[in-house]
């Protein structure tokens, strides 16, 4: 096939060139699974939390560990995990991080107490760090600038499926108790999903890897990932731990290891162009900006869908069936805008398109909040909840299909690997971010212990002042992108 069919040591680009249409069809249908089965395995553990308790006698923070674990050990790994990519080949580092997440499903399984449980989830974080990068790796080689847009609105939809569909299969297979197995199988259902994308993937995926040749950078492995620690840490357990002192002391660290890091960086360059963080990324506008945007943007979107959940819950009285249902208008609105407006408008209007949709997820916010302030009109027609939902859906999809894109155009493709995971782990600490900083001045103005539903939608109106201020930046960064982009209309197939 089109994946063993390249000449030995053949770049990935190389390789990449010799799949047809179909292949690349194919090709781009295992990546998105990959993508799917991450995003479903974030997801469908929350409905799973009381029959943990029950079943495997997990405490509140051994609960806490898998959850969060996945997410922390995901987060510190990613940009490692995308340069493995360059330096190894993306289809064999793509293989590994798809049987390591394969196998490490099997442990959670398997897992016979929460100390196993937790083990087996942090190991899975793990092995998505170095799958999920190659995703967007093996985008950028196989699909032109000018094309990727149609490629990366297959993500949009799958994603926003995802997003709804993990607690509603989740839920699906706990009450169906499938072979007595209880909570079990909403982990083993990866493992034929994962076998057949890993035989799938060696036949199809293109061979090959960096045109650069990188060798490993252990020393910015390790500064990475101590940044990422002293920032994402601190932001998923601190409202847990009350925020202490020693939270906000380690997200200060982040800056001078930062600045270590950027040293670094800098000094290996100049000796063998081997860096982790590849220093001419962030001399591109359109690279520095895109990333810049995205943080800001995560933030705002992160907190925002942290603290709807609560204020439909405690201010609406909605139960979490109706919650669930609240979000498919949302999910649909960003599928439909990442699949189908974002990938006709961004080729002919440029990356305008992301203060468009930054713009319309503020309108949508407004009526949001107006609704939440007329609660007897909620009470004749909840239904009216779907209209901003939809709208907030829209915007958002004409924000984060654009971004990406936008984000990588002007890279090199030999450091796809190192560039799709930068801007993975700036989506993670910025949507960190947003549930820690918008999700904290919730509490503060409707903690949990108030059963208030007044205080639970001024809660949420402060929060969507929060909100509507990280858009309105948002919509002010997108200006700075660069107007022609090499998605516009460069035939050429060169990044």
């Amino acid at each position: 096939m089109a994946g063993e069919g390249g000449p030995a040591g053949a770049s990935a680009i190389a390789s990449a060139a010799l799949l047809t249409r179909a292949q690349r069809s194919m090709a781009l249908a295992i990546v998105a699974t990959a993508m799917v089965l991450d995003l479903i395995d974030m997801t469908i553990i929350n409905v799973a939390v009381p029959t943990l308790q029950a079943q495997l006698g997990a405490s509140d923070a051994e609960v806490q560990w898998m959850v969060a674990g996945y997410s922390t050990i995901f987060s510190l790994l990613l940009i490692s995990g995308g340069r493995m990519g360059d330096i190894f080949g993306y289809r064999r580092a793509f293989l590994i991080g798809v049987a390591g997440f394969t196998l490490t499903s099997l442990l959670c399984g398997l897992a016979q107490n929460p100390f196993q449980l937790v083990g087996a989830r942090l190991l899975q974080g793990a092995a998505a760090a170095i799958m999920l990068p190659q995703v967007m790796s093996l985008t950028q080689i196989m699909y032109p600038p000018h094309e990727r847009m149609a490629a990366l609105g297959l993500f949009g939809i799958l994603g926003g499926l995802a997003a709804v569909l993990g607690p509603v299969i989740g839920g699906l297979i706990l009450n169906a108790n499938m072979f007595g197995l209880g909570w079990r199988p909403i982990f083993l259902i990866n493992l034929p999903i994962g076998i057949i994308a890993l035989f799938m993937a060696a036949r199809i995926l293109p061979d090959g890897r960096s045109t650069h040749r990188p060798r490993l950078d252990m020393i910015g492995t390790l500064l990475v990932m101590l940044m990422l620690l002293t920032l994402i840490f601190p932001l998923i357990q601190g409202r847990d731990y009350g925020w202490p002192l020693w939270g906000f002391a380690m997200m200060g660290y982040s800056l001078p290891i930062a600045y270590m890091l950027a040293r670094h960086s800098r000094a290996r360059m100049a000796r063998d162009g081997s860096a982790l963080i590849v220093p001419d990324l962030f001399h591109m506008q359109g690279f520095s900006f895109g990333l810049l945007t995205t943080l800001v943007f995560q933030i705002g979107t992160g907190g925002l869908l942290f603290v709807l959940t609560l204020a439909m819950q405690r201010g609406l009285h909605f139960t979490a069936a109706q919650v669930g249902l609240a979000h498919v208008p949302y999910a649909f609105g960003a599928s439909f805008a990442i699949g189908m407006l974002s990938r006709k408008a961004l080729p002919r209007f440029g990356p305008i398109i992301v203060t468009w949709g930054a713009a319309l997820m503020v309108a949508g916010l407004a009526m949001l909040v107006g609704l939440f302030h007329a609660p007897g009109m909620m009470a004749v027609a909840p239904w009216l909840i779907a209209i901003p939902l939809l709208i907030m859906g829209l915007g958002m999809g004409l924000v984060g299909g654009p971004l990406p894109p936008c984000t990588l155009s002007e890279v090199d493709v030999g450091h796809a690997g190192s560039a799709s995971g930068t801007l993975k782990a700036t989506q993670q600490l910025g949507s960190a971010m947003g549930a820690a900083g918008i999700g904290t001045l919730f509490f503060i103005i409707a903690p949990e212990r108030s059963g208030d539903a007044q205080d639970a939608i001024h809660a949420f109106t402060m929060a969507a002042i929060a909100v509507s201020l990280a858009l309105a930046t948002v919509a002010l960064l997108a200006l700075a992108i660069p107007r022609q982009l090499q998605i516009r209309g460069d035939r050429s197939g060169k990044a």
